[in-house]
């Protein structure tokens, strides 16, 4: 896909997906700061939304931070804990209004995750936004489906120097 230096671009970042998969698969850190420049590949970035859960510990504050300072929008909500014990913490609704709300102020919608939960939303920017819709994530841990229906696709494994920081170093 040609990508054009006067496309306006959004992009949205399903952190808990992205540091699930880089943890599990690689036992590292996402660059997110070389994922944002990546996807942005030179084009006009009008938003870089990342979503992300606060724990009681607090231990993901200084990374939310860090995420802040390399230009992410943060937006954050604690970890739901159900009576039982089990646990629930993730943004695929409120990503998806976001997307659906910034897109008509862009022509191209970069979703960072693998989450198959983004399918609908993938086929609505589409053909009710009229949006090119690009993904990025690591192939193991993505849907197929996902990586079909987006109209380009960035395989973060392909280049894990670039994408990966080793465990506890962070940028």
């Amino acid at each position: 896909m040609i990508k054009h230096k006067e496309q306006r671009v959004g992009v949205f970042i399903d952190v808990q997906n992205m540091y699930h998969s880089a943890k599990n698969l690689y036992k590292a850190n996402v660059n997110f700061e070389e994922v944002l420049k990546t996807a942005t590949a030179g084009r006009k970035l009008i938003r870089a939304l990342a979503y992300g859960i606060l724990t009681t510990g607090g231990e993901e504050t200084k990374f939310l931070e860090t995420l802040s300072k390399q230009g992410f929008e943060v937006k954050t909500k604690e970890l739901q804990v159900f009576p039982g014990g089990a646990k629930k913490g993730d943004w695929d609704v409120g990503l998806a209004i976001d997307a659906i709300k910034a897109a008509d102020k862009l022509d191209v919608i970069i979703l960072v995750t693998g989450d198959g939960d983004f399918i609908p939303l993938v086929h609505y920017l589409n053909e009710n936004k009229g949006c090119l819709v690009e993904l990025m994530s690591f192939a193991k841990s993505t849907s197929k489906k996902l990586v079909e229906i987006a109209d380009d696709y960035t395989d973060l494994s392909k280049s894990k120097a670039k994408f990966l920081l080793k465990s506890g170093r962070r940028r």
